[in-house]
Parts: C-alpha cells; structure tokens; sequence
C-alpha cells in the first residue's frame, strides 16, 4: 500500500512542482498560510513539527481542506511519526536518515520522503522512495544534476536555502519538485505561489 501512496504522491509532485515547507513559530501562523496555499491551487503542503502546536495545526488542516495533502516535516523520532501518523498526515519528511521515523510510517501505509545530503544517504533514501536533498543550497542545481547522473531513477525534493527565483534551475536539473520555504512566507503568499508556479511551468529537462 504504501507504495501505491508514495507513487501518488511523486505524481501530485511532479504535476504541482512546488512544496511548500511551513517552518514558522505557532500552529495560528500555520493555519494562516495553508489557507493561502491552498487558495493558490497548490496541493500539498509540509507542516514542520518544530512549529510550536503542529499536531493541532496539522488536525486543523485535514479538517478545513480535507483536499490538501498535508505533510509534517522536521520528523526525526519514532514518537513524532506515531504523532503525525495517528494524525492523517499524508505524507511524514525527515531532514536526514531516520531509520525509526520510516518504520512508523512504513507500519501505518504512510509515504516518508527521507532527507539526505551525501551521495550515499540520497541513493539509499531513493531506493525506498521520495529523496529529499538537504540542505540544497550548499551543493546547488549543478549537485542535484552529478546526483541525478549516477543516480538516474531518483525521484529528488531538493530543500533548504532555495528562493522561489531559482526555482526553475532547480527543476531543470531534474527536481521531481521544489521544497521552498521562508522565501514563501514573506510577503504575499499567493502571489508569491502564483509567481513561483508560472516560472516554474515550463518542461522539466
């Protein structure tokens, strides 16, 4: 079953090209801003458990827009993926291996994007599924692209550090999709999203 979940979910992914990633202070501030991703068309959205009330925020989330894939992030533990499992969350992300965060999820059917930077640590998280590269910005496109090189079937969310500009150089490199998070939250979120997606639409190479 799971995955069945994780290959709908690279689909949503690849078809939306952007991940919003809410690393913000309460689960208030949270709220507030899938509501305005949400009115911006996109269709999943990653909540980060070092948001003060993510759990109620994530609860909250399935409630007002039962649609929305919505994720937590920033789980590392065995005790925060029970959490965000028993929750609905959609999709559960880790910043780096977390062997004992993807049981959880592998046991409740739940797809897990883990994280990983070095070349060892992103082969082995895409040979289970959605990789995240973290953080990105410290190897750029031009890593994802050698990455991708040796590693041709993986299907890569690369995060951190990436402004929603250089979306587009991200995606061309061969990004399934863009994790994109404080850039997203300054300003308006919905022209922000709504910029992002239109230079982000072209073909991926």
């Amino acid at each position: 079953m799971v995955e069945s979940r994780t290959a709908a979910l690279a689909a949503v992914l690849r078809q939306s090209r952007v991940l919003p990633v809410l690393r913000v202070a309460d689960a208030e501030t949270a709220l507030g801003v899938v509501g305005q991703v949400a009115d911006a068309g996109l269709p999943a959205v990653e909540l980060t458990a070092t948001t003060a009330g993510w759990a109620d925020a994530l609860a909250e989330s399935r409630q007002r827009w039962p649609g929305l894939l919505a994720g937590v992030g920033t789980v590392t533990t065995e005790r925060a993926a029970r959490q965000a499992a028993a929750l609905g969350a959609s999709f559960i992300v880790s910043p780096y291996p977390a062997p004992e965060a993807r049981a959880v999820a592998d046991e409740a059917g739940i797809p897990f994007i883990e994280g990983g930077f070095t070349p060892a640590e992103v082969a082995a998280a895409s040979s289970r599924g959605i990789a995240k590269l973290f953080p990105a910005h410290v190897g750029g496109s031009q890593y994802l692209s050698s990455l991708l090189q040796v590693l041709p079937e993986a299907q890569i969310i690369p995060t951190g550090g990436i402004k929603p500009a250089d979306a587009a150089s991200w995606l061309n490199a061969g990004a399934l999709a863009v994790g994109v998070g404080r850039a997203l939250l300054t300003g308006d979120v919905r022209a922000t999203v709504a910029a992002l997606s239109a230079q982000a639409s072209g073909p991926r190479a």
